[in-house]
């Protein structure tokens, strides 16, 4: 019989259930693990048994629910508010606090949560023809993405090669009249260290502008960390000056993707946030968030999540992985030629190498090769190449096992030596502008980098090491024309 359903997504005759899921399976066995402690970016996995399953079920019963119209679907609503009011008390805010009236929004992530952050700063700010942000280059990409759809001037603070952190006085220095929002991280993604919230809230209130606390990374484990005597400085609403905070639950509430929460002081800074239109014959649109159609699904698995973890849970979850942030810096420390970038203060490893000899982009290949998945992260502005390490309740038991294997690693790293990439190659990458760039020597650059349609070559060193002698501005072009190489439709 000729098989009439083809490969694509849109076959002549529709395929059984059976197989279509045979044929999601098959494709996902290229990916790399969400579970089992081996994959140090991305994913968010607690390690707890029956979670998963309990997950699925709340996103089912509510996946067809819409969040566009609350009135028709009070469930979605309700579980909203509850997951506001989750975070609102971890993050000093609620009845009894010194931020007794904040208010909040679930949103589809980190990024769209940042976004929005700024468009209530801009919008509050209707007298201002240039607005703009004060951010430290620690700060998350998605600002200067929010900054570029919302059209706002990005003005960067530098940070301290040593610290990691952003200087008080230069924070204050950036502010200008033309300021809506300045921002400080707990922790920065990067390396995992707390800015100077308390001082930086304080410099913004001083000027009249709204700051910005980027959690959506540590809000929801700086808190049990602390609980667990951990000294991690002031970053919430209990600090003057604070007037947002974006928590991520899809990260360390261990929700799955994506649910953010982004908090307000009070529904007056809130405001500016939401969009609405009557100007036209359909329905009265109201959005507090981008979307306007939003499944249920994410938000019922979020709040299953919460309810079934409690705050027992959570506490004993950052416990563990308190414990495995710190076998990892041993591990870290125990390789010559490796050091920590910063002594880890939230959930995060990073590392360099002191040895030239030692190419740590070879090295993150050696360590994928042996089943441990890192994040390469660039050299930027005087601070060196480094390794990654988002550390979860679930590497606790791999803990053991991650020192051999990154002395191991290591070692190959120094055998193999650094990628040389050909002197004319890094010379074109010094010295082209984006501009320059034509599609016949995108094509040349990505065939001689194993780019190409289909996935991604196994080893990236050379990819990473001809980024890394490329301008930023460069750098992102060659970014976006590399991973265009990758999508293409299959027809």
């Amino acid at each position: 019989m000729t098989d009439t359903a083809g490969t694509g997504a849109l076959p002549v005759e529709g395929v059984s259930a059976a197989r279509v899921l045979d044929e999601i399976r098959a494709l996902r066995a290229a990916d790399r693990p969400t579970h089992g402690g081996r994959l140090f970016a991305y994913v968010y996995d607690p390690g707890v048994a029956g979670l998963d399953e309990l997950a699925q079920a709340a996103y089912a019963e509510s996946a067809h629910v819409n969040g566009l119209d609350p009135t028709a679907f009070p469930s979605l609503l309700a579980m909203e508010n509850a997951l506001v009011g989750a975070a609102a008390r971890l993050l000093g805010g609620g009845p009894g606090t010194s931020a007794p009236d904040v208010v909040g929004s679930v949103t589809s992530g980190g990024t769209e949560s940042l976004i929005l952050a700024v468009k209530a700063a801009r919008d509050a700010r209707p007298d201002l023809a240039e607005p703009r942000i004060v951010v430290p280059v620690s700060g998350h990409a998605a600002f200067a993405k929010a900054a570029h759809y919302l059209r706002v001037a990005l003005d960067p603070v530098p940070v301290d090669p040593v610290t990691l952190r952003p200087a008080v006085a230069d924070v204050a220095a950036a502010i200008r009249p033309e300021t809506v929002l300045v921002v400080a991280s707990a922790p920065s993604y990067a390396h995992g260290v707390v800015d100077p919230v308390a001082e930086i809230a304080a410099v913004a209130a001083a000027a009249g502008v709204r700051c910005h606390v980027d959690a959506c990374f540590g809000g929801w484990t700086l808190p049990w960390l602390r609980r667990l005597g951990a000294p991690v400085p002031p970053f919430d609403f209990a600090v003057p000056g604070v007037t947002s905070i974006s928590v991520d639950l899809h990260k360390y509430a261990y929700a799955p993707k994506g649910v953010s929460v982004l908090l307000h002081r009070d529904a007056g800074l809130r405001a500016p946030q939401f969009f609405a239109y009557a100007d036209w014959p359909g329905y009265t649109m109201v959005n507090p968030v981008i979307a306007s159609t939003r499944s249920g699904g994410p938000i019922a698995a979020a709040y299953a999540t919460l309810r079934h973890l409690g705050e027992d849970g959570y506490l004993r979850l950052a416990a563990v992985t308190r414990d495995a942030v710190a076998g990892l810096a041993d591990a870290v420390r125990a390789v010559d030629g490796l050091r920590l970038l910063a002594e880890p203060e939230s959930t995060v490893v990073c590392f360099t190498a002191d040895d030239p000899e030692l190419d740590l982009f070879v090295l993150v290949d050696e360590l994928t090769a042996r089943g441990w998945h890192t994040q390469p992260q660039l050299a930027y502005a005087g601070l060196p190449a480094s390794v990654h390490l988002t550390v979860t309740a679930a590497v606790a038991p791999r803990v053991a096992e991650f020192g051999p294997a990154l002395a191991e690693a290591t070692a190959a790293a120094r055998a193999a030596g650094p990628v040389v990439l050909p002197p004319e190659l890094l010379a074109l990458a010094g010295s082209l502008t984006p501009e320059a760039l034509t599609p016949d020597l995108i094509a040349g650059l990505a065939a001689g980098l194993g780019l190409g349609a289909g996935p991604a070559p196994d080893r990236m060193a050379a990819v990473n090491t001809l980024l890394q002698a490329a301008p930023v501005r460069l750098r992102e072009r060659l970014l976006v024309e590399f991973v265009g190489l990758l999508q293409r439709p299959t027809w």
